[in-house]
């Protein structure tokens, strides 16, 4: 598959989906590859391009006797001939090189793959070190690992003030995976360990990367150090289509206008290289395209797969909707949304009727006599100031020997969505919410997310609580688990409990805190924010003492114009001591949770674990800290985060090294996957690999997650509010894989949509300007960290005014050497030498390509460049030592 107009598009796009995707017959009529030239026939039958996939039966004997291999499929956005799927023994990935070998799989399905021949294995040139051969990894950061959870985002306040500050809600787990924060803005998509990778032809900016000739070689490939070989296969059978098998992109004309093909079709070219060219019925087009192709040029349309045969190089479509002009916020927004697989639409009338209808709704009389009532009690959200879906509540009141009495407050969303309902059937399809930078797409419907379920301020809520004992230094002396009532006394956001716990001696005036019920003062809230910050740094303390692993990485927030939406700004996202304080009890939560559900279903609890790294590529990682002289301890998670701590200073460039390294470890870190207790025999492999606990579960969250609508109904059958759930532990793990497939797609989507926001600013608002740091150094380009954005870019030397670069080793350090044009004459070369860690100052500005922009070094000596931390108000980056 060749495509004479590649562009590297701004979305790294077509990720896993739940549901299977529509495929078979195409119902539009015969395949255009049916009606190409002769000249491909064989005795009257065209010649296939690709395999007949095995049967079922093929495929089930194969896997069993292990000479067939299945895993998730990988393509490389950037190098769409190359695709992976991870090696079973975690070692380095399996290569599928082409389309051909590909088979008709698109990115995210879940395929079966034949190896080849040992000699048709992909030569790694020993000196090259070539970490793309594990690539096309997009961002599949584990949220968990950060703390910061999906970047949320309410639009509370969107149509009453003139700028919004659309911010990251750290809600509660997410931080379980260590990574501080998914929300990386890689507009290039792949992310990639660059130690010293020798490029394979020359990779020009935003031109096609030439396939290396001599990647497969016909040598005797047994007289090759093993090392040096990559196992590579092709695409035999899909098990399951979970890319949507739908895309944005552009309609164009067929080159031949004499040919048969050209009255019929239109050519279709996805935004995503890694899609074929589909062919789309003209009766689907605009009804003047073929007379006016050029009015649709910038027009974006969306159109779905229905058929790709084996004869036919492109795949046959259906043109689903004509979105609007490419670069616009809808029209891309919705194109990201339908290509995962996201249902935007309205909910139904069937489900609405699920809903209360006599409104204001309040609680039914029995439920008192069934449920603890701590509405006397005082409790509080704590929140980001826009949220709307409060899920969770906190109090903290001293009882006897100086210990206390700390709640969590869930709000029981289960009471609302009836097992089986049609309401609890489309919750379980959507399984999460998924939030945009300007909007949120919400699993529930608004009734229940913002006010039935919503723990709002000063009204009576159902809730599902646990409620611990626990000494000044957090240890647990009793615990308990039931459903309550509770009356939030107040709506902090967390800038008010900020402020509560950076001056715990002050009175805060009234007129600086939100309103607070008549029963509690606004000091009896501040006594228990600071109590319950006295905790949360002692249960912290101990669970890294304990060996759990954070990887923080910068994230975005954006300011919005009232009028236009358009980003008017953006800051890096601060993540302070009133966040660390929810999520620590969001943590403890979790896994009491877990706990609790494991010991009464052991083979039917919903619980999630996090797989240790991927071995290869975290053995890759401590080679290259071991040549850059960095004493870094890979051994486990807590080895690793102590090794974090501890090897930086707190110096600015320091810090930045730090950014840089963090980066590089969230790349070998697994995903974070629900999972049926009872379908996993390996109780080893229940372990939370960042959390280091050996059960986790989500509980905290069931307004915007369907597996915490599940836990809930798990607990309350535990605790005998309801049946033991009448589920086999195969049906349990069916609903945890479609959970984990609609998670990483509505990651990917918020990823996307910080892109798109970040690339309109740039065009908007550019060219900005900000410190970077190297992290990778190639023969032609440098990968860098841009500081002050958390976006990674590459930076070609032929973009750059130079005189000439020279590409060296030293040592097995990888380092170019840049000689600059004179400014003037009167000035000789400007010679700067770039190298992994190396400072440097970038400019960033928009490019002719819709939503493209790139990265350009700028020339040493020049002024007029701020200093990244002075951007972010002086953020401290070593906030796990606290």
């Amino acid at each position: 598959m060749s495509h004479p107009d590649y562009r590297l598009n701004l979305r790294p796009l077509g990720t896993p989906r739940g549901a299977s995707s529509l495929a078979g017959p195409c119902g539009v009529g015969a395949s255009p590859g049916d009606k190409k030239s002769k000249s491909k026939t064989i005795r009257g039958k065209k010649k296939s391009i690709f395999e007949t996939y095995l049967s079922k039966e093929d495929v089930s004997e194969g896997l069993k006797r292990g000479t067939l291999i299945q895993g998730v499929l990988r393509i490389n956005p950037k190098k769409f001939h190359e695709a992976f799927i991870p090696s079973p023994d975690g070692d380095r990935d399996i290569f599928i090189d082409g389309v051909v070998a590909r088979n008709r799989a698109l990115n995210g399905d879940l395929v079966v793959v034949n190896l080849l021949p040992e000699e048709q294995w992909k030569v790694i040139k020993p000196e090259s070190n070539d970490k793309e051969t594990e690539g096309a990894y997009e961002s599949d950061l584990p949220e968990e690992l950060c703390g910061s959870h999906l970047l949320q985002q309410s639009l509370k306040g969107y149509n009453d003030s003139p700028d919004v500050i659309i911010e990251a809600q750290f809600d509660d787990s997410d931080s379980e995976d260590g990574h501080g924060n998914t929300q990386n803005a890689v507009v290039d998509g792949v992310k990639k360990l660059s130690v010293c990778v020798h490029e394979k032809g020359k990779e020009d900016a935003g031109a096609p990367v030439t396939k290396d000739e001599n990647t497969f070689m016909s040598q005797d490939t047994r007289a090759l150090p093993e090392k040096s070989l990559q196992r590579s296969a092709k695409v035999v059978y899909i098990l399951e289509k979970k890319h949507s098998r739908a895309a944005t992109g552009f309609l164009k004309l067929l080159a031949d206008k004499n040919s048969e093909l050209f009255r019929k079709y239109a050519l279709f070219s996805p935004s995503d290289h890694r899609v074929p060219r589909i062919y789309v019925p003209l009766k689907d087009c605009p009804q003047d395209f073929v007379t006016r192709p050029k009015d649709y040029a910038n027009t974006l349309f969306i159109c779905r797969i229905v058929d790709w045969k084996e004869d036919s190089n492109f795949a046959l479509g259906q043109l689903a909707k004509s979105l609007g002009q490419a670069g616009e916020i809808e029209p891309e927004t919705e194109g990201i949304l339908t290509e995962y697989g996201v249902d935007f639409s309205d909910f139904s009338s069937e489900v609405l009727e699920c809903l209360p209808q006599d409104l204001p709704w309040t609680i039914p009389p029995e439920e008192f006599s069934k449920r603890r009532d701590l509405r006397k009690d005082c409790v509080f959200t704590i929140d980001p100031s826009t949220a709307r879906d409060l899920d969770d509540a906190l109090s903290c009141k001293p009882v006897a020997d100086g210990n206390f009495e700390v709640g969590v407050h869930i709000a029981d969303v289960s009471y609302f969505v009836p097992e089986g309902s049609s309401l609890d059937k489309v919750a379980a399809e959507r399984a999460t919410s998924v939030y945009l930078v300007q909007k949120v797409v919400p699993m529930l419907p608004k009734l229940l997310c913002e006010e039935l379920c919503s723990l709002n301020p000063m009204t009576d809520k159902l809730t599902f609580s646990v409620i611990w004992t626990l000494t000044p230094k957090g240890k647990i002396l009793s615990e308990w688990f039931g459903q309550t009532i509770i009356r939030s006394c107040t709506k902090l956001s967390y800038e008010h409990a900020q402020s509560m716990i950076e001056d715990p001696t002050r009175k805060i005036p009234e007129k600086e805190l939100p309103p607070v019920s008549p029963e509690h003062t606004s000091e009896e809230v501040h006594r228990a924010v600071l109590n319950l910050h006295g905790l949360a740094k002692e249960l912290r303390q101990q669970r890294f003492a304990d060996g759990a692993l954070r990887l923080d990485q910068i994230k975005l927030a954006f300011t919005l114009d009232h009028e236009t939406g358009l980003p008017q700004g953006c800051h890096i996202y601060e993540y302070r001591d009133s966040n660390k304080l929810v999520e620590e009890f969001m943590l403890l939560a979790n896994m009491a949770v877990a706990r609790k559900i494991h010991c009464t279903f052991p083979e039917r609890a919903l619980l999630r674990r996090h797989p240790p790294p991927q071995t290869k590529m975290l053995n890759d990682l401590a080679e290259f800290c071991d040549q850059m002289g960095l004493p870094m301890d890979f051994s486990s998670a807590g080895a690793l985060n102590k090794s974090l701590m501890e090897t930086f200073g707190d110096d600015k460039y320091s810090l930045a090294r730090k950014e840089v390294l963090t980066n590089m470890c969230s790349r070998p870190m697994q995903v974070a996957l629900y999972f049926c207790s009872g379908a996993l025999r390996d109780q080893a492999q229940f372990r939370h690999y960042a959390l280091n606990v050996p059960r986790y579960t989500h509980f905290t969250s069931p307004i915007r997650r369907f597996a915490d609508v599940l836990v809930h109904r798990l607990l309350a059958a535990t605790l005998g509010y309801r049946e033991p759930p009448d589920v086999e532990p195969d049906a349990l793990q069916k609903q945890a894989d479609h959970c984990n497939d609609r998670r990483m797609a509505s990651k990917r989507v918020q990823e996307l949509s910080t892109s798109l926001f970040f690339a309109i600013l740039v065009k908007e608002s550019g060219p900005l300007e900000s410190e970077a740091m190297v992290m990778g150094v190639l023969s032609q380009a440098f990968d860098v960290l841009v500081l002050r954005y958390g976006v990674q870019k590459r930076i070609y030397c032929n973009a750059l005014p130079l005189q000439s670069y020279r590409f060296q080793k030293v040592g097995k350090k990888p380092q170019l050497t840049l000689v600059w044009e004179p400014e003037d004459a009167e000035q000789g070369p400007v010679q700067q030498v770039v190298s992994i860690f190396s400072l440097v100052e970038v400019v960033l500005r928009a490019e002719a390509t819709a939503l493209k922009y790139s990265a350009i070094l700028k020339r040493p000596g020049t002024e007029g460049l701020l200093d990244w931390q002075d951007e972010q108000g002086g953020r401290d980056l070593a906030e796990e030592q606290d």
